[in-house]
């Protein structure tokens, strides 16, 4: 009966071992470890957008709707519950990464337009944030990889036999991916105009 006992541990140890559930534990850690970076670069960014809005509302004449649209893209995306979990709700996850791609054009379009405005160009301070506003973008796109990566890893793993029976045993589904956002866009070659240059 002993005996009957050990082997029957040894064999459960051996399916458990050879079932690939300790290493969907160790790549969902890697997930969420890599979206937590990703989630912590997003909040480096809207912690700097204050000091950008009130740096340029110092310029009397700058465009009111560029800079609000800045304040009401950042208000939309920090108004999402960024959570761990958000990355085991593929349309949360959507929203999430939505409300983020509609904060980046509206900054971008904010440093296009100040361009337009020396004063602000030439602004020590509102450089510095210029900067450190750039280098966080760089740094999003770095975790953003590294998310893509885990998940990618994740996602494979977990499809293929015998994990596969594992994950759907245990409630493991595929995590959700970051997307191009204009992917219609992205597609269309540039028009390019050779037209007579503006004076």
């Amino acid at each position: 009966m002993r005996a009957l006992r050990s082997l029957f541990l040894l064999a459960v140890a051996s399916v458990l071992a050879g079932c690939g559930y300790n290493t969907i534990q160790q790549r969902d850690e890697a997930v969420k470890s890599a979206w937590a970076e990703v989630l912590s670069q997003y909040q480096r960014r809207a912690d700097l957008i204050p000091n950008i809005v009130a740096t340029v509302k110092g310029e009397a004449d700058f465009e009111k709707s560029t800079l609000e649209s800045v304040i009401n893209a950042r208000a939309k995306a920090t108004a999402i519950q960024a959570t761990p979990e958000l990355v085991n709700n593929p349309e949360a996850f959507a929203k999430f990464t939505q409300a983020q791609g509609e904060l980046s054009s509206a900054l971008s379009r904010l440093l296009v337009t100040v361009e337009n405005y020396p004063n602000l160009k030439a602004n020590a301070a509102f450089q510095d944030l210029r900067t450190q506003l750039e280098g966080t973008e760089n740094r999003i796109g770095i975790a953003r990889n590294r998310y893509i990566k885990s998940v990618e890893d994740f996602n494979s793993f977990i499809r293929q036999l015998p994990q596969n029976l594992t994950a759907m045993v245990f409630g493991y589904k595929p995590k959700p991916q970051f997307a191009v956002e204009n992917e219609a866009a992205i597609s269309k070659p540039p028009t390019v105009d050779f037209g007579a240059p503006k004076k």
